[in-house]
C-alpha cells in the first residue's frame, strides 16, 4: 500500500488495509467514517492529524519509518498511543486468541492432536506479554513522563544509537509459536476454526512488531536521552 496522505477518506484506507481498524480504535475511531477524510476526522476527534498518519504508515508500510518525524513528537504522546495499545492486548488480542483456542480445542478430537501442548505454549507467551506491558503501565511509561516534564522546552532531545535488529522475546515466541501450527500441527482439527486462530497470532504479531519499532528505535533512545540531561535533584 502506498503512503497515506490527510486527503484521503479514511473508510478508502481501511477498506485496502482492515488490520487498520485495532490501530484507529486506538485513537478514539469507530467504523462508520463515511467518507470523510483522515484530516476531517482527526479535527473532529481533536486529534493532531500528522501523529496519526505517522503511525498508519509506520504500520501498513514496512519499510517507512520516519526517525526525524517521530522524535519531533513528544515523548508523552508517543508513550500514550503505546500504553492504548498496551490496554488493545490486553482487552480485545490476546482474549481473542484464547477465545479462537478454545473453540479450536473444543471442536476438535482431542486424542490425537497436540492443540493443547501448542495452547500451553501460547499461555506461556501471553504471561511474559503481560508482564511487559506491566512493567510499562506502573514503571517505564510513567518514569518517561516524569522526565519529559522535567525538560526545559528549549532543551533538545535527541536520540541515542539504538538497535532495530535487537531480539525481542515475544516476537521471538510468536514466530515459534506460528512455526508450531504451520509445521508441527498433528491429527486431527476443525480446519476453520485453525485458520481462525493463525490469524489472530499473525495479526497480534504484526502489531507489536510494527510498536517494537518505535519503542525501540525512538522510545528507548528519548528516554536514555533525557535521563542523561536530567539534573541528579530532579531525578
Amino acid at each position: 500500500m502506498g503512503l497515506l496522505y490527510a486527503e484521503i477518506p479514511l473508510s478508502e484506507v481501511i477498506l485496502n488495509e482492515p488490520t487498520l481498524i485495532p490501530v484507529i480504535n486506538r485513537f478514539g475511531i469507530t467504523l462508520g467514517t463515511q467518507e470523510k477524510s483522515i484530516s476531517e476526522i482527526c479535527r473532529e476527534k481533536g486529534l493532531d492529524a500528522d501523529f496519526f498518519l505517522t503511525i498508519l504508515n509506520t504500520f501498513v508500510n514496512d519499510s517507512f519509518f520516519p526517525e526525524k518525524k517521530l522524535k519531533s513528537f513528544c515523548a508523552s504522546q508517543i508513550v500514550d498511543y503505546l500504553s492504548q495499545t498496551n490496554s488493545y492486548y490486553v482487552r480485545y488480542q490476546l482474549p481473542n486468541i484464547e477465545r479462537h483456542f478454545s473453540l479450536l480445542i473444543e471442536k476438535s478430537p482431542l486424542q490425537n492432536n497436540n492443540l493443547e501442548l501448542i495452547r500451553q505454549f501460547f499461555l506461556e507467551l501471553k504471561q511474559e506479554l503481560l508482564l511487559r506491558i506491566e512493567n510499562d503501565e506502573k514503571e517505564w511509561f510513567p518514569q518517561i513522563k516524569r522526565l519529559s516534564e522535567n525538560i526545559h522546552p528549549e532543551t533538545a532531545v535527541t536520540s541515542c544509537c539504538s538497535n532495530d535488529t535487537e531480539l525481542n522475546p515475544v516476537e521471538e515466541k510468536l514466530n515459534d509459536l506460528k512455526s508450531l501450527f504451520v509445521r508441527h500441527l498433528s491429527g486431527d482439527y476443525n480446519l476453520n476454526l485453525c485458520y481462525g486462530v493463525i490469524f489472530a497470532i499473525f495479526s497480534l504479531e504484526k502489531d507489536i512488531k510494527q510498536n517494537n519499532r518505535i519503542r525501540n528505535r525512538i522510545l528507548k533512545p528519548l528516554y536514555h536521552s533525557m535521563l542523561q540531561i536530567q539534573t541528579p535533584e530532579k531525578l
